[in-house]
């Protein structure tokens, strides 16, 4: 698999717009199986907004799958249980399950895609690449145009660009829609030490939801999602804005939250809305259409409520490049080729598309109940739901990819 030069056009085997989980997990595992792709990033250098994310064991099936699941749990704690308190009273009502048996981390996605790429062959990321436009060629390749004016043309083309993808607007898939929610999430940074017990530790009520995690001994990571009156919405790109918001939002929570988020640095605050796709367009929409596909966000971007988002991306990964990897290391017959590729997508796309239709559903549906301010859904909540979400969240990570 290679690449070479037709005039000024670059011809490549296989390229994956966007070098986050997805795609540089696609390109991986397809680097594993012998098979060279090429990575276009928009961004200068890694991206790395998020700060971090739960990976539960259909994770961490996913990093042994492409040989990095050791070198990253060494790097982050096991969680014991996961904690949740209503912050609807003033003595909070608190459960607690543990992960007794299941292998559950919080990584953070700066370790995570270092990992994925200092594995990859020098050159197979190539930065500062944004992708404005993609039209046909009249062989069957797609042919790609880039911001800087260079024109690459591929075989096989992987959008992993995340929720405002271009490849998928050219599948013709719809934009993810305004979940009404939004989410700040920080990391704070604990120099010699936090002293936290590595639980997961989570806070309901009065229409917000918020929690922390810690990775390691040094970094704690820290989410915040509430339903934004518009004037909050305005408030985006100001840290200084978002980390008071949230202090004066947490008034009931414990002292231990509130230390984290004092903790934390402008540097690593970010707000984002939270999006999704309608899930019945995964199942007549187009994952894939000839050579074209659409893999992690770019394909089910979801709300955070049961924390597969990450992981998801992750299985897409290996799927992909287990699917892509039967149709492109069988002999080479000009013709069948492009048929093996098409059929070899079409296969990723009904492996996925169930899949993420469900993690999708459940995540709204978790993040409903969860977030909802009604006395009667406060009540049940409280009583029944971590029992209830502790055996959906297992449920939904016992997949194996």
């Amino acid at each position: 698999m290679s690449s070479h030069s037709v005039g000024m056009e670059i011809v490549e085997d296989v390229v994956i717009v966007g070098a986050g989980i997805a795609g540089l997990t696609t390109s991986l595992g397809l680097h594993r199986l012998g098979i060279r792709s090429l990575v276009l990033e928009s961004s200068e250098r890694l991206r790395i907004t998020g700060f971090a994310f739960t990976t539960w064991e259909n994770a961490w099936k996913a990093l042994d799958a492409i040989g990095i699941g050791d070198s990253l749990r060494r790097q982050h704690y096991l969680l014991s249980s996961i904690v949740v308190a209503s912050t609807v009273l003033e003595k909070p009502a608190v459960s607690e399950m543990s992960f007794k048996g299941h292998a559950i981390r919080c990584v953070q996605r700066r370790s995570l895609l270092e990992t994925l790429a200092k594995e990859l062959p020098n050159g197979t990321i190539r930065f500062s690449s944004k992708v404005v436009s993609i039209d046909e060629s009249e062989d069957h390749f797609k042919r790609l145009h880039l911001a800087d004016g260079a024109i690459l043309k591929t075989k096989v083309l992987i959008g992993c660009d995340g929720v405002n993808s271009v490849v998928a607007k050219w599948l013709g898939l719809q934009n993810p829609v305004f979940s009404g929610r939004s989410a700040i999430r920080g990391n704070a940074h604990f120099k010699g030490g936090h002293g936290f017990e590595p639980k997961y530790r989570q806070f309901v009520g009065k229409g917000v939801r918020s929690g922390f995690l810690p990775c390691d001994d040094e970094n704690v990571y820290w989410f915040f999602t509430w339903t934004p009156a518009t004037k909050e919405e305005e408030m985006e790109d100001n840290p200084l804005k978002l980390k008071q918001l949230v202090t004066s939002k947490l008034k009931y929570t414990s002292d231990e939250m509130k230390s984290v988020i004092e903790k934390t640095l402008l540097d690593d605050i970010i707000s984002s809305p939270l999006r999704y796709r309608k899930p019945w367009e995964l199942l007549w929409g187009n994952i894939s259409k000839g050579n074209v596909c659409v893999a992690g966000d770019a394909l089910h971007p979801m709300t955070p409520d049961i924390g597969q988002g990450g992981c998801s991306a992750l299985e897409d990964g290996v799927v992909l490049a287990r699917c892509l990897g039967e149709a492109l290391l069988k002999p080479r017959v000009e013709d069948e080729e492009y048929e093996r590729i098409e059929m070899g997508l079409k296969k990723f796309g009904q492996e996925r598309k169930w899949r993420s239709f469900d993690l999708i559903t459940t995540a709204f549906m978790v993040g409903f109940i969860q977030q909802h301010e009604g006395k009667v859904m406060s009540y049940l909540r409280d009583k029944f739901m971590l029992r209830f979400l502790s055996g959906l969240l297992s449920r939904k990570a016992g997949f194996d990819c």
